[in-house]
């Protein structure tokens, strides 16, 4: 077989589930990052790789900025040992790149580091792997797409408009006969705001009605809506999940899509 289409034999990992999206801002990460914890806390072991090279965002979101994966031996080959929170095994490239350093990489230098990221790093026994991907349809989705036998992506959007287009090119980029990746499902990220002190009251500020535009364009599951909340961003700020702020409306949320993917998967 070719190498460049080769798969990588990750034998510890059951499920790989891909985040994407065809823009940045959409809050992709975000959801990536509660939805392994999600799924950590429904008892399974699960995995997060931070495949955006160029901002990676995860080891911020989970507060382990300052932390290096240790080595560990495996038979001949030493490998790394993920950084373990929130029942998570997190890997990322931004342990390896202070904060303010920029990587200025050609896309092949960047698909050779994501795959090194997945076949020097012990998996153990991994049920769900979630796979934050960059904005676009560049080298790193391709690259999973060829390397990593994928269980299916999920698509995130925003309600507006504007940002359908976008998500469009994404979903289309796993519809490609070629590629052939199943959509799960969408999840609509900023659907409404609600002020803290008018819990019943919903605004929504960008609009309403695209995530179910995309689900039903691509004929898939609206996997949930999630508001806009202030304190959701002030726990990724603080190193901190979604289950450790106050507003239930967003963990209920979450829930439910974690249990939603258990049945599919």
């Amino acid at each position: 077989m070719d190498k460049l289409f080769e798969k990588l034999p990750l034998d510890g990992v059951k499920n790989i589930i891909a985040v994407a999206s065809g823009k940045g801002g959409v809050g992709k990460s975000t959801v990536a990052a509660n939805l392994a914890v999600a799924l950590a806390r429904n008892g399974f072991r699960t995995a997060l790789v931070d495949a955006d090279l160029y901002g990676p965002s995860i080891p911020r979101m989970f507060g382990i900025e300052s932390m290096r994966p240790e080595m560990t031996a495996r038979g001949e080959k030493e490998l790394m040992l993920p950084i373990e929170k929130f029942g998570v095994s997190i890997m990322s490239i931004g342990f390896f790149v202070a904060p303010n350093q920029s990587l200025i990489w050609r896309g092949p230098m960047a698909s050779s580091a994501m795959t090194q990221l997945f076949e020097e790093t012990f998996w153990d026994g991994i049920d769900y792997m979630i796979l934050d991907f960059p904005p676009g349809t560049g080298d790193i989705q391709l690259t999973a797409v060829q390397k990593l036998n994928l269980t299916g992506v999920i698509i995130v959007t925003t309600p507006q408009g504007i940002a359908l287009n976008d998500v469009r090119k994404a979903a289309s980029m796993f519809n490609n006969p070629d590629i052939k990746v199943p959509i799960l499902g969408v999840i609509e990220n900023m659907s409404w705001f609600t002020p803290a002190n008018h819990p019943e009251e919903r605004y929504f500020i960008f609009g309403s009605g695209g995530g179910e535009t995309i689900a039903e364009e691509y004929q898939t599951k609206l996997l949930g809506k999630i508001p806009l909340v202030s304190e959701v961003g002030e726990a990724a700020e603080k190193g901190k999940s979604i289950f450790s702020q106050p507003n239930k409306v967003v963990v209920e949320e979450f829930e439910k899509i974690a249990k939603s993917i258990l049945q599919m998967v």
